[in-house]
């Protein structure tokens, strides 16, 4: 094992060495026998690999005390790739120290970051904003809520884990769906001109601006991985959001009850039915229209994902079924000799 520590996204299967890694899971469960375990996700930027520890495994009781997501270790691991995806089996470890520096610990090579340019999102977003939604009170109301939390907005990821789920995660998140949402708008106005109340094009825009603003409130700021704050957990970015644009709404004057009351449909039923957190399905043109664009980007995201994890073996033509969407993605035909 080569004594200079190693990143984990650069391992191959099979092999042992040691790196540097950031906690960034650890949920505890049960087996079918009753005994506790805890399942736990180790990452640096470019890979996540899974680790379950088990009560009889030697690392239970320093997981339970010790271990907190978002805290940096020093593991010897052997990692592994097989149907569920990356994993390492822990040798040893501790706590990173300052004197790691030297051996090249670095924390910023474990904040997940989207590829684009932070300001670029945000500069788009609010253009979006200023100069497609023609309603003014709808357009003071979105601008209002973008220029009150720019900073916050900049650094808030789009969930907690499964899709977008790193620094700048959800303005590029919500841009990729305003401009979809802003497709269908044009598309659906054209093909559908006699529609009685016509297609809101500024409702759609708005909508999709602001559908996951509550997600400011859900989600823990400035922390990467995000975990859910107490109100997020109990009430909930769908709610949390709604009391925002509400509460926006109030201070303008003569701001119209149905622009408004149209509005928080879109983000009271952008996740499309119950199980998915929203209480009532989309029951306006403009809902349904930013609800299928929210719901493609997410699970195109998750899919790229799944699909971006190396085989565990050479050729193999499906992923496992260890990701957001829990199903096996094709990967293409294995290749044949001869």
């Amino acid at each position: 094992m080569r004594a200079e520590p190693r990143r984990l996204s650069e391992l191959e299967p099979l092999e042992s060495a040691d790196i540097f890694a950031q906690l960034a899971q650890r949920e505890p469960g049960t087996t079918r026998d009753g005994k506790p375990y805890f399942r736990t996700v180790f990452r640096d930027r470019h890979r996540s690999a899974s680790c379950m520890i088990w009560l009889d495994g030697g690392w239970f009781e320093d997981c339970e005390q010790h271990w907190r997501v978002g805290d940096h270790f020093k593991l010897r691991v052997r990692y592994f790739q097989n149907q569920y995806g990356p994993g390492i089996e822990i040798e040893r470890w501790r706590p990173v120290e300052p004197a790691d520096r030297e051996a090249g610990f670095d924390p910023a090579d474990f904040e997940p970051t989207t590829r684009f340019d932070i300001d670029g999102l945000f500069d788009e977003l609010r253009g979006h904003a200023e100069r497609e939604i023609e309603e003014p009170g709808l357009r003071e109301l979105t601008l209002g809520l973008l220029d009150e939390h720019i900073e916050a907005l900049k650094q808030l990821p789009a969930a907690s884990r499964n899709h977008h789920a790193w620094r700048g995660g959800f303005l590029e998140h919500v841009v990729s769906v305003t401009r979809t949402a802003t497709y269908f708008a044009d598309k659906y106005r054209a093909l559908y001109p006699k529609l009685d109340p016509p297609l809101s094009r500024s409702l759609v825009i708005a909508g999709a601006i602001l559908h996951d603003i509550g997600k400011l409130l859900e989600l823990t700021p400035g922390q990467i991985p995000s975990e859910y704050t107490a109100a997020g957990r109990l009430v909930g970015h769908i709610l949390l959001g709604r009391d925002l644009i509400r509460d926006r709404a109030a201070r303008i004057a003569g701001f119209d009850p149905e622009m408004l009351l149209r509005l928080e449909h879109i983000l009271v039923s952008h996740q499309g039915q119950p199980i998915w957190g929203s209480p009532i399905p989309p029951s306006t043109p403009e809902a349904l229209l930013v609800h299928y664009a929210d719901d493609v980007d997410a699970k195109f995201q998750m899919m790229v994902s799944a699909l971006e994890v190396p085989p565990g073996n050479p050729g193999e033509e499906f992923t496992g079924v260890d990701n957001p969407l829990k199903r096996r993605l094709f990967r293409g035909m294995a290749g044949t000799e001869g």
